[in-house]
């Protein structure tokens, strides 16, 4: 005899003119359980489920205990992190792409001596201090990337369940030396990186860059730095 829970034509015909009834549903494992814990309770007598009683109750609580001790352990994971983790190519599979399902991953590339990424590397070392359970690691860009091009730092790439989500790459994403903590903020809470409890505000005086606007500011910023470095030279 044709099974009727086959997924065929003729018994989706069938069905269509109530020759046959519904498909039955697929149970999960747990619905499966239940009904055969339910099945094997039926069969009990009297007796035999008073003996039961005190020992069905306390594996009821066994099992409420253990599902609360996952997600204290969950908790407590996901909230281990608090510094920015220096990583390697090597470490890149494990620390970025197997970090786990939950886990919001921000990778900071940075290459020593250019100011603008002493800057960006300063608000990731504030953030991942008030936002313990994103995890915030970095690596210099040649490092992590061969041949990555300089004009592209600072770069951040910004990781969940093993995906890139979404990326700033070279000075004028992050608004050039003008950036500020809160702006950086601001942008992962944008993107869904961080965990707040209340909404973040917008910071009124961050801006939104067009590419020319970009380039303009971020030359002005660099002209001032470069100012006060020679008048800072001048008087030693």
């Amino acid at each position: 005899m044709q099974d009727p829970n086959a997924d065929t034509q003729w018994n989706d015909q069938l069905r269509r003119f109530n020759i046959i009834g519904p498909k039955e549903e697929i149970k999960t494992e747990e619905e499966r359980f239940e009904i055969s814990r339910a099945e094997q309770l039926n069969k009990k007598t009297l007796d035999e489920l008073d003996e039961l009683e005190d020992e069905e109750d306390e594996r009821v609580l066994q099992e409420y205990r253990r599902k609360r001790l996952l997600e204290l352990q969950e908790k407590a994971a996901r909230a281990q992190f608090g510094e920015v983790i220096e990583i390697s190519a090597i470490d890149y599979v494990k620390e970025v792409n197997e970090a786990g399902d939950d886990i919001w991953v921000v990778l900071y590339l940075y290459k020593s001596g250019l100011p603008i990424c002493s800057l960006i590397g300063d608000h990731l070392r504030s953030l991942a201090l008030k936002y313990p359970r994103t995890k915030f690691v970095k690596s210099i860009s040649t490092v992590c990337i061969p041949n990555y091009p300089d004009k592209n730092l600072p770069t951040i790439f910004i990781y969940n369940k093993g995906e890139l989500k979404q990326s700033l790459i070279g000075p004028f994403a992050f608004g050039g030396m003008n950036c500020r903590f809160e702006h950086l903020e601001y942008r992962l809470y944008e993107f869904g990186a961080i965990e707040t409890h209340e909404k973040l505000e917008k910071p009124t005086d961050m801006k939104t860059y067009g590419a020319n606007d970009a380039a303009d500011d971020f030359l002005r910023s660099s002209i001032r730095q470069s100012m006060k470095n020679g008048s800072d030279d001048e008087d030693d």
